[in-house]
């Protein structure tokens, strides 16, 4: 790769090696936009095959929290991180304390979080060695713990303003939903539409997850191929990114499409097929974004009915996608990208790129 060609090329600000000879990090943060504010964004831990394919994972994930920020409405920009090993049997605290001194060092530029191969204890060794980091277990000042509620309640209230401009009304009783895939925030989104009275249709290759939804929440289960031809009103892939796809997309009888999954779309030519269709897409990094309003909140100090609050306003910008697509012309997932692309454009008139001030006001 031509890295500061690439870097220039998506208006990358930021590319940091990390490595630590005695813990073994290998380690490579990646800052994307900071027009908004710091760059927020997990850290993620997989044993990549080689050193490029970690770095072109780390600048593609880092570029879509840009985007997912931005269309959140939050005042963060986007970056990501990535430490090249297997969590299972690699991670230690040393490594995890020596990763942590490397974003000490950006001095806020970068805030990290939870991510592929991380966990919330994780993020309490990290903070050992720096303030910037989010995810932290309630037993931390200021950590705000699981982000997996805040995430499935998100995506419920994105659901209802998506079920409004396809149905003309926001409520979910008595619509049949498809759930692909039942773990933690899909569990808790079906306790969301049980609630309201929905009607559930669950699958997952996890047969107790399964089981415990049927026997909580009266719902009806599928073998996991089937639920791609189950008739609904609405389906909700909560598993796989790439679902919609060659194989699926003229299986699926949903108006709507609305889940936790992220990259739900193989391709852009799978979000054009769905507009043709008429089946509305709601776009999976906005609607998706309840776990990072929830994690951004610690950076004020966590309050659990502030950032439940800030989540609810989901609804208002996934009708702001909407109303986006009706106003240009374009599939939903083209104005989720317009939506960011013009909020960093205004903002950016009034800011250049982040660098810490006592006057920032993050969210």
């Amino acid at each position: 790769m031509e890295l500061f060609e690439h870097m220039t090329t998506e208006s990358f600000e930021q590319v940091v090696f990390c490595q630590e000879k005695s813990s073994g990090l290998k380690a490579i943060i990646a800052i994307h936009d900071t027009t908004l504010g710091p760059a927020l964004g997990g850290t993620r831990m997989w044993p990549y095959e080689d050193e490029e394919k970690a770095l072109v994972d780390v600048l593609r994930l880092a570029k879509g929290m840009t985007y997912k920020n931005a269309a959140a409405g939050l005042n963060l920009g986007g970056g990501k991180a990535v430490i090249i090993g297997d969590s299972r049997h690699d991670k230690d605290e040393a490594m995890l304390r020596a990763f942590g001194r490397y974003v000490q060092g950006l001095g806020g530029r970068y805030i990290t979080a939870e991510d592929v191969g991380m966990a919330e204890p994780d993020m309490d060794t990290i903070f050992l060695e720096t303030d910037y980091v989010t995810g932290r277990s309630p037993a931390t000042a200021g950590g705000g713990g699981n982000p997996s509620p805040a995430t499935a309640y998100g995506l419920y209230v994105g659901m209802k303003a998506t079920a409004k401009e396809a149905f003309g009304s926001e409520s979910l009783t008595g619509k049949t939903i498809a759930v692909q895939g039942v773990g933690s925030v899909a569990y808790q989104l079906c306790k969301h539409l049980h609630t309201e009275g929905a009607h559930l249709v669950v699958t997952d290759i996890h047969k107790p997850s399964v089981d415990q939804v049927v026997k909580a929440f009266n719902a009806k289960a599928v073998e996991p191929e089937e639920i791609y031809d189950v008739a609904c009103d609405i389906f909700a892939p909560c598993a796989l990114g790439a679902v919609i796809n060659d194989d699926t997309i003229d299986r699926i009888q949903a108006a709507v499409i609305a889940g936790s999954a992220n990259n739900q779309l193989h391709t852009e030519r799978h979000g054009d097929g769905l507009h043709e269709k008429g089946i509305l897409y709601a776009p999976d990094h906005v609607i998706n974004a309840g776990g990072v309003i929830h994690v951004a909140d610690e950076l004020q100090g966590y309050n659990r009915e502030r950032a439940m609050k800030s989540v609810g306003n989901l609804y208002e910008q996934m009708t702001k996608v909407f109303a986006i697509a009706r106003r240009d012309g374009i599939p939903s997932y083209q104005a989720a990208n317009r939506l960011a692309e013009e909020r960093i454009k205004s903002v950016g008139k009034a800011r250049k790129p982040y660098v810490r001030e006592s006057k920032d006001i993050l969210s």
